[in-house]
């Protein structure tokens, strides 16, 4: 079995860092509402939870973070 290590941190109401062996992300957002993570990879996702079984997702990465053109 894998051990793993991660901390969710509340800094403020609707607001959280995220912390785990590797990297660290800040989460805005509450509840059921839109929130918005940046990681520290240059990664940036944007999730909404909607009613029953749906729900939406968009990762988006920074070029400059990849090691690309």
């Amino acid at each position: 079995m894998a051990v793993t290590f991660r901390k969710s941190i509340r800094i403020l109401p609707g607001v959280r860092l995220n912390r785990n062996r590797r990297s660290w992300s800040l989460t805005l957002g509450r509840g059921n509402g839109p929130r918005r993570t940046f990681g520290s990879r240059g990664r940036r996702t944007t999730s909404v939870n909607l009613p029953g079984p749906f729900g939406y997702r968009r990762t988006t990465t920074s070029r400059s973070r990849r090691g690309g053109r």
